[in-house]
């Protein structure tokens, strides 16, 4: 197969696309993709401040990476969580994240929960006994938290999550299947930021994670392989298999669901009756916006683990 640009040997073929390019043409095509959804969906603007949420997956450093060809002020943040699970899981996370910073001269955050808190998150999990004792629901917990967090406390304008085309739809595939509403609203390429809650973007929402592995291979971006331990035999995954049968079978299925549930979103479908919106509360212990009239989630949470420990 030809690149449809210059006629030489294509190095990725995008059946849902109906597009093969080479090597130098891919990595020119899926920044500029980039670019044109960064200004569809009006994420951010030239001279606003980004921080990139990075865990030293393909995704976020491809998309740092991305960010910073573009030339938009991208840094970077890394949260140790402290998952081990006998592959020292964290560890090479993080230096990998630190090895690709330092490489190309960009600015990293990194928060250890434990050095920060007292606790990783398996042992939060454990303490807190949520979801029994699966560390996952957790795990979200503190990090919507903490990258919200960093990113008000030292002045960011946006916060970018590294969430591709299979993320998003295993995501709204679960929520459809249960018809979680509020959720579903919530789900977009762009959160408003919102007293206090950073505004969240998806630049890479639309591109499919075969097309994030390629980028990523032929960058030459060294990144971690393995997935999160604890996420084995997850619902997420078992969706994200779903969906491949059907883009086998028929390609451009999931960007074709994505894209008509962001038409449908737009229209109003998902959106809830004024009289029935969510009021929100903030935190008196941490000052970031919560549903419950008294301390978020994670204040919650903290203080259940420090009187069990």
């Amino acid at each position: 197969m030809k690149c449809r640009t210059c006629g030489t040997k294509a190095a990725v073929n995008m059946r849902q696309h109906k597009l093969a390019l080479c090597k130098q043409h891919f990595l020119e095509w899926l920044p500029e993709q980039t670019a044109r959804f960064i200004k569809k969906y009006r994420m951010f603007g030239q001279h606003e401040k980004v921080l990139v949420a990075v865990s030293g997956g393909k995704d976020s450093l491809s998309l740092w990476d991305i960010l910073h060809r573009l030339g938009y002020q991208a840094d970077g943040l890394y949260l140790g969580l402290g998952i081990d699970e006998g592959i020292g899981y964290s560890d090479q996370s993080r230096r990998l994240t630190e090895q690709f910073a330092r490489q190309r001269g960009l600015t990293l955050h990194v928060v250890d929960i434990r050095s920060t808190y007292g606790y990783d998150i398996p042992t939060l999990s454990a303490l807190t006994h949520r979801g029994h004792n699966r560390p996952c629901a957790v795990c979200g917990v503190v990090k919507r938290h903490e990258m919200n967090r960093i990113a008000r406390d030292l002045g960011y304008d946006v916060l970018a999550t590294g969430h591709n085309l299979d993320d998003e739809v295993s995501v709204l595939l679960g929520n459809t299947f249960s018809w979680q509403v509020e959720l579903m609203a919530r789900q977009a390429p762009v959160l408003p930021a919102h007293d206090g809650l950073a505004r969240k973007v998806k630049p890479l929402c639309r591109f499919y994670e075969k097309e994030m592995t390629a980028y990523a291979l032929l960058r030459g971006i060294e990144y971690i392989y393995e997935e999160c331990p604890f996420s084995a035999g997850s619902t997420t995954i078992y969706y994200k298999e779903m969906l491949n049968r059907l883009e086998n079978d028929r390609p451009g299925a999931k960007l074709a669901f994505y894209l008509k549930f962001l038409e449908a979103r737009e229209s109003g479908l998902f959106q809830p009756p004024a009289e029935f919106a969510q009021p929100m509360y903030n935190c008196p212990s941490c000052g970031q916006l919560t549903q419950y009239e008294g301390r978020c989630s994670f204040c919650r949470m903290m203080e259940k683990a420090q009187s069990h420990s």
